[in-house]
């Protein structure tokens, strides 16, 4: 085995990168070209979804542009294909923007802010996630009413703020950049509402939002009833027994996905009640189940969410990264643990009827961003936040050194981005207008 590179000759490589890739060939964007159409790609993303929710999913993505983006990684994903790539590769979020970052407990009880939406992710270039994080930058704060200067100075101290932090990292000992905190974030005010709202979000506020006591016949029942699901359908359906039982069995397997000591804690749960939730924009349409769990007594209630994972969009463009096909949950789960500084302590994966499946918890002190809330100066702060959450996780899975040396000092990168992030928002929403027209 040949020894490792230096510091110098890892930088050395990133700068070796300008020439396949040119910091300044970043701002391309050219619909020309295209040789497929966005909406018979996100038709071909449809296949295998539950059909009488894909109605629901376009009706999210229709609601603005913002929504069509959080909706069509399919597409950009196809896009980001045709253009010139550099080989920095690290683990890709995938679907980077700015709604996908959020407040979440881990495993010790602290609440953390980190990304914490992983459907998409995969090793890929690095360029990848820069580039749709910082074009959410830009729908998001023209969905809240932001000038188009003021998303200007957001999208630019979005990248700005990724780029330092990777040339910070590149500094750092490794193991300060595996547990490197961002600790002013209850400085920035939209990362505080966030906080405020993930306090509020406990398991016990979840049991009094999603369920009910079960009908029982007298009132004295009534008053003792174990509580079950709410039916709400479309978007949340308490399932029957027999639809249950499938959920149920695949704890089994799930179990072993997680680590011996928390195999112990949930072993400690029993099972009370499922149901079949829609969540997110993206996800419509896959299957999505919530378990009500109860430990040591009604006071003591665990949500699982079990979560069908289709391939990441971005598989198709990126197959040479992977030698055999990975379970999807296990894929999503796997790629979580590389970005996040913590994760959920029960995070792992199942199988049900032959489909993949994420668990983790549901609601466990989470909470994310609200667009209203992107207003000017909040638009900026969170923007600089969201870089460096993003820079910290491709520290955290790839070489901060080589990166740092394909970036560099100067602004010709954020430039670059910047320019490519209006550009793809405008055409984000001439897809979305496409789209509209289309109903």
């Amino acid at each position: 085995m040949s020894p490792p590179l230096t510091v110098e000759e890892r930088a050395a490589l990133g700068r070796k990168q300008r020439k396949q890739m040119r910091r300044v060939d970043i701002a391309e964007w050219q619909e020309k070209k295209r040789k497929r159409f966005p909406l018979a790609l996100l038709k071909e993303s449809m296949r295998g979804r539950l059909p009488e929710l894909v109605e629901l999913k376009y009706e999210r993505m229709m609601a603005s542009p913002f929504g069509f983006f959080r909706g069509a990684v399919p597409v950009m994903a196809y896009d980001l294909s045709l253009l010139g790539r550099t080989d920095i590769v690290c683990q890709l979020c995938g679907d980077a923007h700015v709604r996908n970052l959020g407040a979440f407990a881990g495993p010790d009880g602290r609440l953390i802010f980190d990304i914490n939406d992983f459907d998409e992710t995969i090793r890929g270039p690095f360029e990848w996630d820069v580039r749709r994080l910082v074009t959410s930058v830009v729908l998001a704060g023209r969905e809240a009413g932001g000038s188009d200067a003021q998303c200007r100075d957001a999208a630019a101290w979005c990248v700005s703020r990724y780029r330092k932090m990777i040339l910070g990292f590149a500094k750092m000992p490794v193991l300060e950049i595996a547990r490197y905190q961002v600790h002013r974030l209850r400085g920035v005010a939209a990362v505080s509402e966030i906080l405020r709202k993930a306090e509020r979000s406990t398991p016990l506020h979840t049991l009094a939002v999603l369920t009910v006591p079960e009908k029982r016949g007298t009132r004295r029942d009534a008053a003792s009833a174990k509580r079950v699901f709410k039916n709400a359908p479309p978007l949340l359906k308490r399932l029957k027994t027999t639809e249950a039982k499938a959920v149920l069995d695949s704890l089994n397997t799930y179990r072993k996905s997680l680590l011996p000591e928390r195999q112990h804690f949930l072993a400690q749960y029993r099972a009370l009640d499922v149901a079949f939730k829609v969540v997110g924009t993206g996800s419509v349409g896959l299957r999505d189940y919530c378990v009500y769990m109860q430990g040591n007594g009604a006071d003591d209630p665990l949500f699982l969410q079990i979560k069908e994972e289709a391939e990441s969009g971005y598989a198709p463009y990126l197959r040479g990264t992977a030698k055999k096909r990975m379970h999807e949950g296990r894929r999503a789960a796997e790629g979580q643990r590389a970005m996040q500084l913590q994760s959920d302590a029960f995070l792992g994966w199942t199988t049900i009827a032959g489909r993949d499946y994420l668990v983790r918890q549901l609601n466990d002190h989470k909470a994310s961003i609200e667009v209203d809330d992107l207003k000017a100066a909040g638009l900026i702060e969170y923007a600089g936040v969201c870089g460096e959450m993003l820079a910290r996780g491709h520290a955290r899975s790839g070489d901060a050194c080589v990166l740092a040396g394909y970036l560099g000092n100067s602004r010709k990168f954020d430039t670059a981005v910047i320019r490519f992030a209006f550009a793809y928002a405008d055409q984000t929403t001439k897809d979305w207008t496409a789209l509209v027209h289309s109903a």
